[in-house]
């Protein structure tokens, strides 16, 4: 009773232990819950729109497109672009766009295709774009590759690193989208436009600020802009000095913090007018009159036209282009407004949720459901107030969703766990009469009464069998009390493997069990989960002799260890309540059931201890399966094609069962043709030695199979 009286406080420290091993975990819908929280923060207190920062896009949008012609333009109308802002006084030219082909319209490549031309008395629109980037404090992008062609271009930046070398933290680039060589060496500065190191398609809620390529580092396009605005030659990384990740990035007069990864966490202003400019607007007429605008301005060439696709999601939920994100992060740190996640943030989280879980488990407990709740609801308003006002005070984001989460399931949970204490007789009773039915077709036949009559349906389902090997001969020696609990432990263990997969166990007869997978519940993947059982019940069975769960090792019986064959089919079969009005059964009957049945009888004289039907093979490509022949069945008047089940998907893809495969295949293709064999099966023997030894008996049997084996025209 003084047990019973402690379960409830006991299993509340457990639930309050087990949320924090999730969060300590921190799988990805706990980072996903936490980010939209945070996201939640910024559009009810987005940043500040700026006044006067000294910022401006160039906009290739879709007047620019309509006035000058579809995208990608001659370059040497970029080239005039970057001369007239040149000619305005901008402190850097920030492209936002890669140029890593030579221009297709220029007249040199255009003569190329005409004979009799000489291409070199012709403009070259690159080269012009190469003179106006030389004469300008131009900055060109890179763009990150999951994989391809290493990177060739160098930075243009100086790195410093201060602190231990945090090159294994930041974002790896491996591989880039690079401007042509004769553009790049024009340009006065190199940066990367990327602006995740995933390639994702989320909201963007964090910059990388500096890349790893191997011994150098390249910065992002707006730490770059920001260097050659102010004429700074060198970047200083400043590392930590323990854990060897990045802390932050100095630009000059700027200090940038950064996550341990080396980004920037954005922070967000609405968008507003007057940071573009239409290109349209610098390249025709009259364009002295932007020069008040472009003056002094860290500029940015970048495109907002629908069909040029660089749109991404910010964290507000507006969709802007990748241009402006980038003006934004420079704008940000200039303004020097800064979201920060410090490295106690974490630890505070869990330890908070430790103590604030705790008190409402016993304020539950001792005061009741009602205290609890209340004392639940005062704990998520204070962590509310307090995770709000630190993110609306100081940028520091506490993440809010956990608590939330976490105490409702505790409070949930201690509610539940006091009302099952209380009906626990109930229950009691009811597990009993679970023993006898399924307790998936137990809780359909609570729902539905109507379940309780004779009838069935045909669904498509995959059969096991299996059956003990020797039992005649084992009973024989062994007392009734014995044999029980030798089978005993072997259902139990064997049995799990086929809960576990969401396989019905219809019934054990003597020393064999019959189970089948999607009825009555739907079951996706039927096959393979039925495969997967029966590896797990090989590997179960190996576990209980090496560990001589069964007491026969040492006995005087002459058996050391129990053996199982076991035999798969897939197809249809007749489901449902079997047997009279009063007293029937949930089984299945029909053809599958009857192969299933016969292939696994069939495994003793294949000489393998898993044998499957061709459907199921065919519905479970990617698993380690051998040809075994076609074998004549009782009760079939065609043979039946058999495999041999080896092992999972990620045996299927060793070296080793690869070359067993070919092997094996090659050796059945002699013995289809009446040769002989003899080496082949040695050979096969030696490798299976390596990848699975009981397939050794099987090719000991082979050679007497031939029948199993006809030619094939």
């Amino acid at each position: 009773m003084f047990k019973r009286r402690l379960l409830p406080g006991l299993f509340g420290v457990l639930i309050v232990l087990s949320l924090l091993g999730v969060r300590a975990a921190d799988p990805y819908p706990v980072q996903v819950l936490r980010e939209i929280s945070f996201d939640l923060y910024q559009r009810l207190k987005p940043r500040e729109i700026p006044k006067d920062a000294p910022i401006r896009v160039i906009d290739v949008d879709e007047a620019s497109l309509a006035s000058i012609g579809q995208w990608p333009w001659p370059r040497d109308r970029l080239a005039m672009l970057v001369d007239r802002l040149t000619e305005l006084g901008a402190a850097a030219v920030v492209f936002d766009m890669m140029f890593a082909e030579p221009d297709r319209m220029s007249p040199q490549a255009l003569a190329g295709l005409i004979a009799g031309v000489d291409a070199t008395t012709l403009p070259d629109y690159d080269a012009q774009f190469a003179t106006a980037l030389s004469a300008s404090p131009s900055i060109l992008g890179i763009s990150r590759l999951a994989e391809g062609r290493t990177l060739r271009v160098q930075p243009k930046s100086g790195f410093a690193v201060s602190g231990a070398d945090p090159r294994p933290a930041l974002p790896q680039l491996v591989a880039a989208t690079e401007p042509l060589p004769l553009l790049a060496d024009a340009a006065k500065g190199i940066g990367v436009v990327s602006l995740n190191n995933e390639l994702s398609v989320s909201a963007v809620r964090r910059l990388p600020l500096v890349w790893s390529a191997g011994r150098e580092f390249f910065p992002s396009l707006a730490i770059e802009a920001l260097r050659l605005a102010q004429g700074v030659d060198t970047l200083v990384l400043l590392g930590e000095t323990k854990n060897n990740y990045p802390v932050s990035v100095k630009v000059g007069q700027f200090t940038v913090p950064t996550t341990s990864d080396g980004d920037l966490w954005l922070y967000y202003h609405r968008p507003y007018p007057e940071l573009y400019v239409s290109a349209k607007d610098l390249l025709g007429f009259g364009y002295q009159r932007y020069a008040e605008k472009i003056a002094g301005q860290i500029v940015l060439i970048g495109t907002s036209a629908s069909g040029l696709l660089d749109m991404h999601s910010t964290t507000l939920g507006d969709n802007v282009p990748g241009v402006s994100i980038h003006a934004q992060a420079i704008d940000q740190i200039i303004s020097g407004q800064y979201l920060t996640r410090a490295d106690w943030v974490e630890g505070l989280e869990i330890v908070g949720f430790a103590v604030i879980g705790l008190v409402t488990v016993l304020v539950t407990l001792s005061l009741g459901p009602l205290a609890g709740l209340l004392a639940a609801t005062a704990v998520l308003v204070g962590t509310g107030w307090y995770s709000w006002s630190s993110f609306a005070g100081q940028g520091l984001m506490i993440d809010p969703s956990f608590p939330l989460i976490g105490i409702a399931i505790c409070y949930a949970s201690m509610v539940f766990f006091q009302f099952a204490i209380t009906d626990a007789d109930k229950r009691q009773i009811r597990r009993a009469f679970g023993f006898y039915v399924a307790p998936t077709l137990l809780a359909q036949i609570e729902r539905n009464g109507d379940r309780l009559k004779l009838g069935g349906e045909m669904r498509d389902i995959s059969v096991l069998f299996t059956d003990m090997r020797g039992f005649t001969a084992l009973s024989e020696k062994l007392a009734p009390a014995q044999i029980l609990t030798v089978l005993n432990t072997l259902f139990g263990a064997l049995g799990e493997r086929i809960i576990e997969q969401y396989g019905t166990i219809d019934k054990f007869v003597g020393d064999a069990i019959m189970a089948f997978w999607n009825a009555p519940l739907d079951i996706k993947d039927h096959a393979r989960k039925a495969c997967v059982a029966t590896l797990g019940m090989r590997q179960t069975l190996a576990e209980l002799n090496a560990r001589d769960a069964f007491g026969l090792k040492g006995s005087d019986i002459g058996v050391d260890e129990l053996m199982i064959g076991m035999g798969i089919a897939s197809g249809e079969a007749l489901v449902g309540n079997m047997g009279l009005e009063t007293r029937f059964d949930y089984s299945a009957i029909g053809d599958t059931v009857n192969i299933a049945s016969r292939v696994e009888g069939a495994s003793k004289e294949v000489g393998y201890d898993i044998v499957v039907v061709n459907a199921t093979r065919a519905a479970v490509p990617d698993f380690a399966f051998l040809e075994a022949g076609s074998l004549s069945l009782k009760g079939k008047s065609r043979r039946e094609p058999i495999h041999l089940l080896v092992g999972d998907a990620a045996l299927a893809q060793t070296g080793a069962f690869k070359l067993l495969q070919l092997t094996h295949e090659e050796t059945l293709r002699l013995l289809r043709a009446g040769h002989d064999v003899t080496g082949g099966l040695a050979e096969c023997k030696a490798l299976a030695a390596k990848v699975e030894p009981g397939l050794i008996r099987f090719y000991d049997k082979l050679a007497s199979r031939r029948a199993d084996f006809p030619a094939q025209p």
